[in-house]
């Protein structure tokens, strides 16, 4: 057996580094600082893919199966004999997966941030906050343990709010990672519910018990229940709230796009590429659980799944800031991994939609890392967001261009391009499971080839903007990262990952379903199509379409409203009815009691204070007054 005991090193690094650049950074210095960050991850990164490689091809199967090895693990706190919490690094498929995509994404991001971030002020603390990041996620995705998982989980979380509110002079920059911290938090209560349910049912947080199919979890699947459902099918719904918070589902999607405040490669590393799909990940993780104890649950991810997809792609269609765009499209696309693990059976081909959305996980990363990154090399060349601010940018970013265009095909699903091997699967999964999110995923797919080439024509092509001054490409620091990812992007659709990464960890056979991806082929490019005719050069359509569906167009471009209705009923119901009179009650009455007592206390002191003078004769005539009362009192209770 190969030992990876190694792996450890993975998270201690990332953790060194933050600590050594949060306190000595701004001594050694900007350059310094990028180079030791950028450095860091280039290590861990190789031992990452040392990892992968030795545990797929290197490491011995048991039989035909990748069996999860427990690299390293310690007692943190027992409570029980049986219940306690562990430390540790878990090496099995997803996560040696999860692994390579983190590493390599948040690698191209420290390399791409050393142009990008130059002369910015707080150079070093960026550096030091996209460590920690780095642990933090890294510590999630190989937690051998659910609580383990659960405190990088929270790290994730303070990781966030530190790089989204980077800018922290910046008003709408301390609101947005205020409101991406504040949602994910109330998520995460569901989380903490779940694991709470779930470790006093089966009496352990360890992943390998829990999702043994002869396992506690699963063998009480119809134990005790309540409202009709089993408590582990509660206890499922509960972690997946935690997992819909991070991967910003509907109605936890209102954060994300928000988020785009912080600085373009963090909405690549965290929003794009790696932290959002930690729900995913999630319900990957615990998925024997899902699939075979609490079916109605991943019925729920399903549908909430397709919901989510659907309504980002609408929203996504109208929107103008380009981060935004992207924004949408990454929850869109969480939505179609979130729907192809809600319609996977466990084991075999019949978990075709778990490997299709481990699949889609892995490519997205590549292709949506690839369009952040090149949204930052357009906003770095024309310092706007705005779609509506630019055009004819094909002649001076001859690169961004090109890479850009790779990711608008592969996310629209065009072969030979990763995005479509991926999205098939899916496709094929849900056709397989439930015809009407097969239905809902092909309206899906024609939105987003839509959507990102109405992206892409506004910004190369269309109308060319008088421009202060004239755009150029961006320094190699950062087109580097671009062509490397769009490489990716290219042919990380040829990994067998049926072979790789599957439900129950034995390969299983998968081909391509030509049935379903021929007409989904066809409707990407009737989506590019139309987004061709509106938008190549410069004409009223968009407008006229506007108009004619004025209520419809104003209700997506405004996001339903959603952000409005929870402003109200925080501020106009919760606020108003239930934090004020807390409030008063607190001031008032809490307060109120206290000082009563305190005044109190003070005037009988101050009254009492005399008896304490220090003079001989007042503590006599004190003591002969008190023996004299004292005296008469007994003279008369004994008379009566």
């Amino acid at each position: 057996m190969i030992n990876f005991t190694y792996t450890v090193w993975i998270l201690i690094i990332p953790f060194i580094m933050f600590i050594f650049l949060g306190l000595a950074g701004h001594k050694i210095g900007p350059k310094l600082s990028g180079l030791l960050g950028t450095g860091a991850l280039a290590v861990i990164t190789a031992l990452s893919y040392i990892t992968a490689y030795k545990y797929f091809f290197a490491t011995p199967k048991a039989g035909d199966v990748f069996k999860a090895i427990l690299a390293a693990n310690t007692t943190w706190l027992q409570f029980t004999d049986k219940l306690h919490i562990d430390i540790g690094v878990l090496v099995d498929p997803i996560s040696v997966m999860m692994l390579i995509v983190v590493t390599t994404v948040s690698f191209m991001v420290h390399i791409y941030s050393t142009g990008y971030m130059k002369g910015e002020k707080g150079y070093e603390r960026y550096f030091a906050f996209l460590s920690l990041f780095s642990f933090s996620m890294l510590g999630l995705v190989v937690a051998p343990n659910i609580f383990q998982m659960y405190i990088f989980w929270e790290l994730v979380g303070v990781s966030s709010y530190l790089l989204i509110g980077f800018y922290y002079e910046k008003p709408s920059a301390v609101a947005a990672s205020k409101k991406a911290f504040i949602v994910t938090r109330f998520a995460d209560l569901g989380f903490l519910i779940g694991i709470l349910l779930l470790s006093f049912h089966t009496k352990t947080f360890d992943f390998i018990t829990l999702t043994d199919p002869s396992g506690p979890a699963i063998a009480q699947a119809g134990g005790a229940s309540f409202l009709g459902l089993s408590v582990i099918t509660w206890s499922m719904i509960f972690v997946y709230l935690g997992g819909a918070g991070k991967s910003a589902m509907f109605p936890f999607h209102i954060w994300l796009p928000d988020a785009m405040e912080g600085p373009t490669p963090v909405s690549a590393l965290i929003h794009a590429a790696t932290m959002v799909v930690a729900g995913v990940y999630l319900v990957a993780r615990m998925f024997p659980v899902y699939s075979l104890a609490a079916p109605v649950a991943l019925k729920v991810v399903a549908y909430v799944g397709g919901f989510s997809s659907l309504f980002a792609a609408i929203i996504a269609c109208t929107q103008t800031d380009i981060k935004r765009v992207l924004a949408y499209s990454t929850i869109s696309q969480i939505g179609y991994m979130m729907l192809a693990l809600g319609v996977s059976g466990y084991g075999g081909h019949e978990g075709l939609g778990y490997m299709a959305s481990m699949f889609h996980l892995f490519t997205h990363a590549l292709f949506k890392a690839l369009l952040f990154l090149g949204a930052g090399a357009i906003i770095h060349a024309v310092h706007t967001n705005l779609m509506t601010e630019m055009g004819g940018l094909r002649k001076y970013l001859p690169i961004t261009h090109l890479t850009f265009l790779i990711a608008c095909l592969t996310i629209a699903g065009i072969p030979p391009f990763s995005g479509f091997f991926s999205k098939d699967e899916i496709l094929a999964a849900a056709f397989q499971s439930n015809k009407i999110l097969f239905a809902v995923e092909y309206a899906v797919a024609g939105l987003t080839a839509f959507y990102m080439f109405r992206l892409y024509f506004n910004i190369f092509w269309g109308k060319e903007t008088q421009y202060q001054h004239t755009p150029h490409e961006a320094p190699f620091s950062m087109t580097i990262p671009l062509i490397i990812l769009a490489l990716g992007a290219v042919f990380a659709g040829w990994i067998p990952f049926n072979k790789l990464v599957t439900s129950d960890g034995q390969a299983f056979e998968s081909s391509i379903e030509w049935g379903v991806a021929i007409p989904s082929i066809l409707i990407g490019v009737l989506g590019i199509f139309v987004a061709m005719v509106m938008y190549r050069k410069e004409n009223n359509i968009p407008e006229r379409l506007a108009a004619t569906f004025k209520n419809t167009y104003k209700l997506a471009y405004h996001k339903f409203y959603i952000d409005e209705f929870y402003l109200f009923v925080t501020k106009k119901i919760i606020f108003r009815y239930i934090s004020e009179p807390i409030a008063w009650f607190d001031r008032h009455i809490i307060d109120g009691t206290m000082n009563s007592i305190a005044t109190v206390t003070q005037v009988v002191s101050f009254r009492i204070r005399k008896f304490q003078s220090g003079q001989l004769q007042q503590y006599a005539f004190v003591f002969i007054s008190g023996a004299v009362l004292l005296a008469v009192l007994m003279i008369y209770i004994w008379y009566w």
